[in-house]
């Protein structure tokens, strides 16, 4: 029988809220297995005889609990019709037998055979705690698998808890697994899976639990948010188009947060370009800067004295902008929208470029893509992805309710002068909201004096939907005379109160509480923790909660009646009712402190005392006095007396239900003892102080219990993924298979999700968010678990990487899901009291701690031990302060309804009683646990090794030691001198160390381990470095000592340091249980061995890893760039290499300024290391200064913390040398070479035309093509090279980056010295470096094969750093090639900067500063430097921009570090760059002196190789490959010779497949390198294009430079010839007829040069719109053919310097005006051409129409720089009062392009002028007044505007008369017809 389809009926007598319950027993016999999913319902119904039994109320349960432990009793409250609870409750206890008599326990066929139990499937490849910690060493005689599997596998179950009494007592055996049963059913579940593939990552060895006592420490400790950071925005406003407007004047204006800053104005255009970059440099915490605005706004007519009219602005939050992909919008347009009227449509659009930059994010600027792309505004708007482009108005709504619970806000001693005088006693705060959206800031009434204000008010807010800001931020103030102050900041997230989905729903929320925490609550004139309550950094205290909600209606701007302001407005709302947030609920909160130690000595030894507060209840001290909410609960509470009477006579069990407990909330104050020199502890040994409250709140627990149930699935995701990421960073077998478990956990996980939500669909919360939220999870995670299943199928060995990224994605959208939007109980403090005063606090979510019936539903920590560090408030808590730990509590909460409270303490450690406050009688909680059971233990830390500590000393070294804490003891191993990877190798015993409880559940269950790890210091306290947490293996006494779990395996541990790591310890620890017959049954400990060492025991043999011995040869080159120690200079320093106790020197350097490098290159020891590569020891390489007198100074260190990347592995023999056909890919480009679209382009194919760059903007071409179509075929990309340009490599990033930093043979290792700094000293690690060493490592196992040593010209001394070049000095000439910069950084006032190139290269500096390029962002140098070196002395080349400046010093923009030396040695060959075709004259000659034969032969000869064999046909033979290519060249003459460079240099270009040498050799490029500054570390100031080519002096000298000057604009003349306009508006009305006319003429002019605007004469008094003009223009102007921009050199303002050059793309404006004697002229209309591709102008006047300029995208156009001359109508274009364009004229116009030299030849008149005059127009006479010919002139105006009207009547004159003469005519006709005649 199914037990839902069953109900129960109870009949209850009801009689004045007393209950009197007559309970039968039902029983169902069912025939299978409880299914955990299955739902009990129980109905009370009011019982009729007449009538039909009315339903009182419904209670629904899931029976999970009941499944497993059998027993169940609980109270609950009914639920009415429409799920609303009702003051009924029902007990029920509900038993449950299984047939086999195993309730609650694992039947064998639950978790192997049954594939439908959804949980148990797949649980070996899931699951890591089936790793060494819990293999078992053989079991207890005679048990079945069933009791073994218990302890692991319940673990599994999502994290279900144990908890019924007799579970412990049947699992008192621990819980080991038979490995040989595993290993079969492993195999039969997981399909043949390796043992080794169930291992466990050391990242999680502390945090995974066996047992489910204890939940999982937080690693890092300090609080990230609130700590300011640089950042940098950086806009650039390129232009803006369609400006709603006549004629304006634009200005952008760009404001960030507060700060404005404006472009210059434009005159007359409403399609102005600008090109102007501004840059806003903040230093603030991430959620201020994330909520800035930016705002761009056009304003139209600023000047001095007036503001301008604003057009229309564009809003947007940086957030929105970091999100992007490279945090940032590329050449997007922005719409701009109205902010005074929302019925307007568009007012404009502005193009911008908008990055934000915070340290360390480097931006790669996309480059710059053609113009025609960006100009569909349409599809690139700028809006993140998914945003509509047309968004509509919206109104958003934000009710403000009411607010509880303030804390005091003015001092009380005007308080009680007030009482003195006027005798009341009021309320110390005037609380007002605050709310800001988008910029705008709203404001509700102030309530005077209330600790509990009610507002009832709505703030509303106007803006476009969605919106491109994400927070609401409310605040709650209070109003003071002087300023007001922030009480708490509560932010809301749209993205988490709504769904953007297709069954996604608007914004709303609530009405719901939301609470708000912030500094403490006693009042000081000057809080410091002021911060906290403005929302920056995590509130230490809660503050109030107030009740809110939001909704959002989308506005439809058609209807009349709405409010055109975008205006923020306030009015009042209706009150809501008491139970719209839920019923109050009486909460209970237990919390027990086991232990209390690690407390800060500097507290001082005051007695100690804990203090839990939830809201304000359970604070004593600064609590608000007792309020009206209460008031109202002491009223239900006398109602609850009568009960207790009811109660107490019935049984004198059930008293504790409702007795009025009064809280008990902080612990008794005690002295503290001295653990050791840093910290105390408090003595709780087998007394455990207890402390709860009882507390009131809407029941809101569903929406807790929804975000747990995702934690859940999320946190054992996020163990999964470590685990994945750790198998894969150790190399270990098969991370895809522990993927694929990761991801079917997921999806169970999903799955259980989706069925346990939808039990409570119908049971969802009271408000609107609660139903959708819940629908949307549901949505999500269903269609996560199906995405996770797929995924799982794809995971291959090559696909890893990418699925976890996928996987991570994951992870993010459910933490973002299980963030609850609407608070219900706020968060528990936990708060260190001394001396009365606060000293430190942890903060708990109520979430964690809160308890439900359904297992995933409960908080992760609820009814758990967990340890929780104690930490300073607000910003004491940044920085060293913050890392120190102020205590360490293991703490048990449990947080639930009151009536559910009989769990409270199943939780706990076994073996305890309670002590109970002894006048209240026994139902209370305890106040004490005193435990009776005492397990004793010996803890042993084998302490191996640590590596990259952080370095604590000014000598960039430590003095480290670890101090081990557990329990509360405390053993500290000793200190090694000097280094950052100390290795201790010693074991620290702890003997005697007692813990409380049952012996099994410490076993599964033991405390945490805390390693904190110090830098002695000789004077002062020693220097905290980091800290780790550790579990130990445990053995029982009953155990044996032995394989598996025993001796335990050395782990890693990170080491944290606040946020950041600090290292890692290598380590391994052991809790040995002492039995009856003391320490003499453990195993034994070996004695000391080391007689210096003293008494120190080393780690045990079996612990300590397997020695092998290698070989570790290292290659000294030389030292680079040391700086002074102590003001001295280094003069002759010498390197130690130490590894492993083991080292050797280097030669000595004799005179360091004079030769840096060594002179003797290898040497080598040899050393015994671990065979596990990843316990490999690190590898230290020291500098010191060898002085007088034998004195030694540490210059620098480096610690290499792998020496993996440096073993020896010998070359594969196996090498593919078969011969093969390489095809040169130039011939099937040649095939390809059609010009498309028929048009020649004779021009450009012309050799002398190109230049270098054309070269370089074809590779730009080519670049972008490749950036464009990496997916798309090849092919594609070279069939749109039209044309051959010899193409070179762009590189959008440094050279190095492309090579692996050139580091092929030689590395560089950088030397630190000084402290390490932490993030908010800004130190960055570069300070740190005080000089470089290059060298090498190569490692091997000893002894190696024969092989390698017995080839020909083996030199034994270089070992195995063979045909390596000698460091001896050599000559070079560097030839530095600086082409452009991008987006400098501004550097001067007015935004703009004067740059000018500087290159230093050791004592050698140019600087260019006469040539530096006047007000420019994006200068372009084209200039190239030759500078003569000498490596090794100077071979750091540093390229700087600088600004210049007519007074003071020139400012340094940015700079950028070359190593030459790394390139010049490399066997990429970086010296110069090896082009793709070979010529010997013209813009691509063959730059190197060596000829490609002469490279070609000279690589073979290196690398030991056969070839090169020329061979007939073209064809070239290196290494058994062979190459084909051209074999003839032209010269200078056009003559043809016969060569083999070619061949040579096809071999070169594919160098990189010749077997055993290859690799890519560095092809002619352009590298693209960011400029830094030092006073804004990390972040880029720019970028500077260029190249460096590098020749030996004594090889024959190199060929002049080229010449990459910038290309000098060529100068054009536009002759635009006006001939006729046509159907030009008519503007004026004429005073006497009142005819329509107009006196039209035309204006025109280039962009960019308005002030050379021409206008032709006046065509007067035209009625038809016709005007006759025959009037030129002459434009001449410069323009660069390859940029397609017109260059324009002006001053900008009279106080200007210099000239500033400008870039524009070339547009013609024309416009048609009205021209009026005496008011201001009319503008008519106007048209912008763009003389690269414009639309060609139609025939005849009557063609051309509004269609040319709409369809402008789809119309063909033509370019005049091809076309050269074009003749036509183009239509003249305004905008009416709605926004559309129409129609007002056409001109007939001829466009005449001429180069600077034709125009000399023929030259041509202004106007009408000569020479090459054109003839008058043939005006019409009635342009003269009408009254001087009148006829002519009545004929004209009357016949041209009633002509259709004359013609009409005179045809129905002529209609009518034959009419007449037809009726006169007809009688005569018919007689004669009658008669006949």
């Amino acid at each position: 029988i199914d037990i839902t389809n069953t109900y129960s009926t109870v009949y209850c007598f009801i009689s004045r809220r007393k209950i009197l319950l007559i309970f039968p027993t039902f029983r169902w016999p069912i025939a299978s297995r409880l299914d955990q999913n299955e739902m009990l319902e129980v109905q009370v119904y009011n019982y009729s005889k007449v009538f039909t039994n009315r339903l009182v109320g419904t209670f629904c349960m899931v029976l999970q609990k009941v499944a497993e432990e059998g027993h169940l009793e609980l109270t609950d409250t009914l639920i009415d019709d429409n799920n609303m609870s009702i003051k009924t409750s029902v007990t029920i206890d509900i038993r449950y037998q299984p047939m086999d008599g195993t309730g609650g326990m694992w039947s064998d066929g639950e978790f192997l055979d049954v594939p439908d139990d959804r949980d148990g499937l797949f649980a070996f490849e899931t699951d890591s705690l089936l790793s060494g910690q819990s293999h078992g060493s053989g079991t207890s005689p005679g048990r079945s698998l069933q009791g073994a599997g218990r302890g692991v596998f319940s673990a599994m179950k999502l994290g279900k808890a144990k908890s019924s009494k007799d579970d412990h007592k049947r699992g008192d055996e621990p819980a080991i697994l038979e490995m040989e049963d595993l290993d079969k059913k492993a195999m039969r579940l997981a399909g043949m899976l390796e043992p080794d593939t169930i291992s466990l990552a050391s990242v999680t060895a502390v945090t995974t639990n066996v047992s489910n006592k204890r939940s999982k420490p937080d690693i890092k400790m300090e609080p990230s948010s609130g700590r300011p950071v640089d950042y940098q925005i950086s806009i650039t406003v390129i232009e803006a188009r369609q400006l709603i407007g006549l004629n304006m004047d634009p200005v952008v204006c760009v404001e960030v947060g507060d700060d404005k800053k404006y472009t210059s104005m434009k005159e007359s255009t409403n399609c102005p370009y600008y090109n102007e970059y501004f840059v806003f440099d903040f230093h603030v915490p991430p959620d201020v800067m994330f909520d800035k605005i930016i705002k761009l706004s056009v304003i139209h007519s600023k000047n001095l004295l007036r503001s301008g009219t604003l057009v229309g602005t564009f809003k947007m939050d940086v957030g929105t902008v970091y999100s992007q992909p490279e945090h940032q919008f590329y050449h997007k347009w922005a719409i701009l929208s109205d902010p005074d009227d929302i019925t307007a449509g568009c007012k404009g659009y502005v193009k911008c470029d908008i990055a934000v930059v915070g340290k360390g994010d480097n931006i790669k600027t996309p480059h710059k893509a053609n113009e025609t792309d960006e100009d569909d505004i349409e599809g690139n708007l700028l809006l993140p992805e998914g945003i509509p482009a047309e968004r509509q108005w919206a109104r958003f709504y934000v009710k403000i309710h009411r607010a509880e619970g303030l804390p005091k806000m003015n001092t009380s001693i005007m308080a009680n002068v007030k009482k003195a005088f006027i005798g009341e006693n009021r309320d110390l705060v005037d609380p007002y909201v605050q709310v800001q959206f988008s910029g705008q800031k709203g404001k509700t009434s102030v309530q005077k004096s209330s600790y509990e204000p009610i507002w009832n008010e709505q703030v509303i807010f106007t803006e476009l939907f969605p919106p491109l800001c994400k927070r609401i931020k409310v605040q709650i103030r209070d109003s003071d005379k002087v300023n007001d102050v922030a009480i708490g900041t509560h932010f809301i997230d749209l993205r988490k109160i709504s769904n953007d989905g297709d069954k996604g729903f608007l914004p709303t929320l609530g009405p719901a509480w939301v609470n708000m925490y912030g500094s403490t609550r006693q009042y000081t004139l000057m809080d410091e923790h002021q911060d906290l309550n403005d929302g920056l950094g995590e509130g230490v205290s809660f503050r109030a909660r107030l009740l809110i909600s939001v909704a959002v209606e989308i506005l439809d701007t058609t209807s009349p009646e709405i409010i055109c302001s975008t205006d923020v407005q306030v009015e009042p709302v209706s009150n809501i009712s008491e139970s719209a947030t839920g019923k109050m609920e009486e909460f209970f909160l237990f919390g027990s402190f086991l232990e209390a130690t690690m407390i800060d000595r500097k507290i001082g030894d005051k007695p100690i005392s804990f203090e839990i507060t939830i809201g304000n209840y359970g604070n004593h001290i600064d609590g608000v006095s007792k309020s009206s909410s209460v008031k109202k609960k002491k009223k239900e509470g006398e109602n609850q007396e009568e009960e207790n009477e009811l109660i107490q006579n019935s049984s004198e069990d059930e008293a504790d239900e409702d007795a009025d407990l009064t809280s008990v909330s902080s612990t008794p104050p005690m002295k503290p003892f001295i653990t050791d020199r840093n910290y105390f502890h408090l003595p709780y040994f087998e007394k455990k102080p207890c402390v709860y409250i009882k507390s009131w709140w809407q029941d809101q627990r569903r929406r807790l219990y929804n975000s747990n149930m995702m934690d859940k699935i999320a946190d054992k995701l996020e163990e999964g993924l470590n685990d994945v990421q750790e198998v894969i960073k150790t190399e270990k077998a098969f991370p895809e298979r522990r993927l694929r478990g990761v991801l079917e956990e997921l999806s169970i996980g999903c799955s259980r999700y989706v069925t346990l939500a939808n039990k409570d669909v119908n049971l969802a919360g009271r408000t609107k968010l609660d139903r959708e939220r819940l629908k949307s999870c549901m949505r999500e995670m269903d269609s996560m678990g199906q995405q996770a299943k797929q995924i799982r199928t794809q995971v291959k060995k090559n696909t890893v990487k990418e699925k976890l990224k996928l996987a991570q994605n994951f992870l993010q959208r459910i933490r973002f899901l299980a963030d609850e939007p609407q608070h219900s109980i706020p968060d528990v403090f936990i708060w260190m009291m001394s001396n009365n005063k606060r000293i430190a606090y942890a903060r708990i979510p109520s979430k964690d701690i809160l308890y439900s019936v359904v297992d995933e539903e409960t908080g992760k920590d609820c009814g758990k031990v967990k340890a929780v560090f104690l930490k300073l408030p607000g910003k004491k808590g940044f920085g060293p302060a913050g890392w120190t730990v102020q205590a360490k509590l293991e703490l048990y909460l449990w947080l639930g309804l009151n009536k559910s409270r009989k769990d409270f303490l199943h939780g706990l450690p076994n073996g305890f009683e309670e002590i109970r406050a002894t006048k209240m009688g026994h139902g209370l909680p305890p106040v004490t646990l005193v435990y009776d059971m005492k397990q004793v233990f010996q803890l042993r830390a084998h302490m191996y090794q640590a590596r990259s500590l952080f370095a604590a000393d000014s000598s960039g070294l430590s003095d480290p030691f670890a101090r081990v804490f557990f329990s509360s003891q405390s053993q500290v191993t000793e200190v090694l001198n000097e280094t950052l990877c100390p290795t201790w190798d010693q074991l620290l015993v702890f003997d005697d160390v007692e813990l409380f409880g049952e012996a099994t559940e410490l076993r599964d269950d033991p405390p945490i381990i805390v390693v904190e790890f110090y830098d002695q210091d000789t004077v002062g306290k020693a220097e905290f470095i980091g800290r780790t947490f550790a579990k130990p293996t445990i053995k029982m006494r009953d155990e044996p000592y032995g394989p598996p779990r025993f001796p335990p395996q050395l782990e890693y541990y990170q080491i944290y340091r606040g946020n950041s790591i600090a290292g890692e310890l290598l380590a391994a620890f052991e809790l040995l249980q002492v039995g009856q017959g003391g320490r003499a049954d453990l195993p034994p400990l070996e004695g000391p061995t080391d007689s210096e060492r003293g008494p120190i025991l080393p780690v045990p043999l079996g612990i300590r890893p397997v020695l092998s011995r290698y070989r570790i040869e290292v290659l000294f080159w030389g030292l680079r760039d040391l700086k002074r120690i102590n003001l001295a200079q280094v003069d002759r320093p010498r390197v130690d290499i130490e590894c492993a106790g083991r080292g050797v020197q280097s030669a000595l350097i004799q005179n360091y300024k004079k030769n840096p490098n060594f002179s003797t290159l290898v040497k080598w020891f040899e050393v015994d290391l671990p065979e596990n590569e990843l316990l490999h020891p690190p590898l230290n390489i020291r500098v010191v200064d060898c002085r007088a007198f034998g004195r030694y100074i540490l210059v620098g260190s480096h610690a290499v913390s792998t020496l993996r990347h440096y073993i020896y592995s010998p070359p594969d023999k196996s090498c593919n040398n078969w011969a093969t056909e390489c095809m040169h890919d130039k011939e099937k480009k040649k095939k390809k070479k059609k010009k498309k679209g028929g048009v020649e382009e004779e021009e450009e194919t012309d050799e002398r035309v190109l230049d270098w760059w054309s070269k370089y903007f074809a590779s730009i071409e080519t670049l972008k093509e490749n950036l464009r179509s990496q997916e798309a075929a090849q092919a594609e990309a070279e069939e749109r090279e039209d044309l051959e340009i010899a193409a070179e490599a762009v590189y959008n990033r440094e050279l190095e980056s492309e090579y692996g930093n050139f580091e092929d043979w030689l590395h560089t290792f950088n030397l630190y010295r000084g402290k390490a700094g932490d993030d908010d000293e800004h130190a960055l690690d570069d300070d740190r470096i005080v000089g470089r060493f290059k060298g090498s490592l190569c490692m091997y196992k000893v002894p190696l094969s024969q092989e390698i040593t017995r080839e020909a010209g083996y030199d034994p001394n270089m070992g195995m750093f063979q045909s390596i070049p000698h460091n001896d000095p050599i000559h070079v000439l560097v030839r530095v090639y600086v082409v452009r910069a991008t987006d400098l950084h501004p550097a001067d006032i007015n935004g703009k900067a004067d740059p000018y190139v500087v290159i230093k290269l050791g004592k050698s500096e140019v600087k260019d500063k006469e040539n530096y390029i006047s007000k420019q962002l994006n200068p372009v140098f084209g200039k190239s430097f030759d500078i003569e070196a000498t490596f090794p002395m100077e071979s750091m080349l540093t390229v700087s921009v600088y600004d210049w400046d007519l007074v003071g010093t020139d400012d340094l923009i940015g700079e950028t570090k070359i190593d030459l030396e790394n390139r010049f040695y490399s066997k990429f060959r970086a010296t110069c760059g090896i082009a793709s075709n070979y010529s010997m004259h013209g813009y691509n000659i063959w730059r190197d002196p060596m000829k490609p034969s002469q490279i070609l032969a000279k690589l073979c000869k290196e690398g030991k190789i056969d070839g090169p064999h020329y061979g007939p046909g073209g064809k070239v033979k290196v290494a058994n490959r062979i190459f084909t290519g051209p074999t003839e060249i032209e010269d200078e003459n056009g003559l043809k010779k016969q060569t083999e460079e070619h061949l040579a240099l096809s071999v070169l270009n594919h160098w990189e497949e010749i077997p055993r040498v290859g690799c890519k050799l560095v092809p002619e490029h352009v590298e693209t390198r960011p400029l830094l500054n030092l006073d804004k570390p990390g972040i880029e100031q720019g970028r500077l294009e260029m190249w460096v080519d590098m020749f030996p002096m004594d090889m024959p000298a190199p060929g002049p430079a080229i010449d990459i000057s910038p290309r000098k604009p060529k100068r054009y003349e536009l002759r635009v010839i006006i001939w006729n306009t046509d159907e030009v508006i008519l503007e004026d009305d004429d005073y006497f007829t009142g005819e329509k006319s107009s006196d039209i003429f035309v204006r025109g002019w280039l962009k960019g040069q308005q002030e050379d605007k021409q206008d032709t004469d006046v065509h007067y008094h035209s009625l038809t719109g016709e005007g006759n003009f025959n009037w030129r223009f002459v434009f001449p102007f410069d323009y660069l053919v390859a940029e397609e921009k017109i260059v324009i050199s002006k001053k900008e303002s009279m106080f200007s310097w210099d000239e500033t050059e400008y870039k524009i793309p070339p547009r013609l404006t024309m416009q048609v005006w009205d021209a009026d004697h005496f008011s201001a002229d009319d503008f008519l209309g106007a048209i912008e051409l763009d003389l690269n591709r414009f639309p060609r102008g139609a025939k005849t006047a009557k063609q051309c129409n509004l269609d040319m300029i709409r369809n402008e995208q789809e119309l063909p156009t033509i370019s005049i720089f091809k076309q050269k001359r074009v003749k036509g109508w183009w239509p003249f274009v305004a905008r009416d009062e709605n926004d559309e364009m129409e129609l007002t004229g056409k001109v007939e116009a001829e466009l005449h392009l001429v180069t600077a030299e034709e125009a000399e030849k023929s030259p041509v008149g202004l106007g009408r002028n000569e020479p090459d005059p054109l003839e008058k127009p043939n005006r019409p006479d009635t342009s003269l007044m009408w009254f001087l010919g009148p006829l002519k002139s009545l004929r004209y105006f009357i016949w041209h505007n009633y002509r259709w009207l004359i013609l009409k009547a005179l045809g129905l004159i002529l209609l009518l008369l034959m009419l007449g003469l037809f009726l006169y005519s007809i009688p005569g006709y018919l007689v004669k017809k009658i008669l006949g005649a």
